[in-house]
């Protein structure tokens, strides 16, 4: 089945009309911000078999943080709301503020897992590259290192960074 990519302004109209948003996104990312409308159903849910009750007549729009995971799984999303029409917010949360519309944004919460892992990695290869490069050698081992665990994550889908980041104190839920 062929789903529609629409606009933010074209989503907006769909909404005011019925439709409901549902936001793919991890948890962690909702929290910090989502859009008003949305409705929580992480990819990770569908993945293991949740759906949405739905009818013929109800319209499904999903999206995610820029596009790609939406685009990425039409197949599974449109199992997942059948047999309503689903479409695709072309662009994600990241086109809906673009286009100047608002969100709900919750700063008190923590910054999703992969950008703190993303931060943590990078700044320590940096940083071993400075060492290294400064005060000694043997520090271009930790550049090594880092880099490595992140192929390691790649290849097996654990992230050793990621779980220990997870247990940080920075990472309880705030109500």
């Amino acid at each position: 089945m062929t789903t529609e990519t629409i606009s933010p302004q074209q989503t907006l109209e769909y909404l005011q009309e019925g439709a409901k948003l549902i936001d793919i996104r991890d948890c962690d990312e909702y929290a910090r911000e989502h859009i008003a409308q949305a409705h929580l159903l992480p990819l990770s849910a569908i993945e293991r078999g949740a759906t949405l009750t739905t009818r013929v007549d109800d319209i499904v729009i999903f999206h995610c943080q820029s596009g790609n995971r939406t685009r990425n799984n039409q197949t599974r999303l449109v199992a997942a709301a059948a047999p309503a029409q689903v479409k695709l917010l072309e662009g994600g949360i990241q086109a809906w503020k673009a286009a100047g519309l608002e969100t709900i944004e919750d700063k008190k919460q923590p910054l999703p897992l992969m950008r703190q892992v993303q931060i943590a990695a990078g700044g320590l290869i940096l940083l071993g590259c400075i060492l290294g490069y400064t005060v000694s050698d043997a520090f271009f081992l930790l550049s090594a290192f880092v880099g490595a665990g992140l192929t390691f994550a790649g290849i097996s889908g654990f992230c050793g960074m990621a779980r220990l980041l997870a247990v940080m104190p920075w990472n309880r839920r705030k109500g």
